[in-house]
């Protein structure tokens, strides 16, 4: 059996497990060590702008990616250009990595509301309802996860996702 390294309560000194909230002698409280200056916890809510970072990565790559296919196709390939987004966001979504390139070079995951992943149906309609978010909101709908306690954009309030960081 491991064993977690021993905590000594501060009022009475009795050894506890690290992860203890209270002493389990005495009942002393013990206070959550602060994170580092600078540090983003794990399971914290990714906020607006490193998700604008991770959309504009994501971007670039399909817009590439699309680019390539289109001139390599003499331009029958265009229909690639509306479809490579959608597919390309759910499958990535739906992967066990439950993120895209971009959210997963900021260290975020997308997952539902309780912390389950998301199912390649989920994640289509996480994506077409970012157009609801994007262009029949003005973009309002992306701009509101600056604001909302769980930092969701429209999209995600309509999908029951959140974005976190793992």
């Amino acid at each position: 059996m491991i064993q977690s390294p021993a905590m000594f309560c501060p009022k009475c000194g009795t050894s506890n497990d690290d992860r203890a909230k209270f002493c389990q002698s005495c009942g002393t409280g013990f206070q959550p060590k602060p994170p580092q200056p600078g540090a983003v916890l794990v399971g914290s809510y990714a906020g607006f702008w490193a998700r604008f970072v991770a959309w504009l990565i994501d971007a670039i790559i399909v817009l590439v990616a699309s680019g390539i296919i289109a001139s390599v196709t003499f331009g029958v390939g265009v229909f690639v250009g509306f479809v490579a987004p959608w597919l390309y966001e759910a499958f990535m979504l739906s992967s066990e990595w439950q993120a895209t390139v971009g959210k997963r070079a900021m260290s975020m995951v997308v997952t539902r509301v309780d912390g389950t992943p998301l199912t390649f149906a989920r994640a289509t309609g996480r994506h077409f309802a970012k157009y609801i978010s994007g262009p029949c909101t003005l973009g309002i709908g992306f701009i509101i996860a600056a604001f909302t306690t769980n930092k969701q954009a429209l999209h995600d309030m309509m999908a029951d996702t959140v974005v976190t960081y793992r």
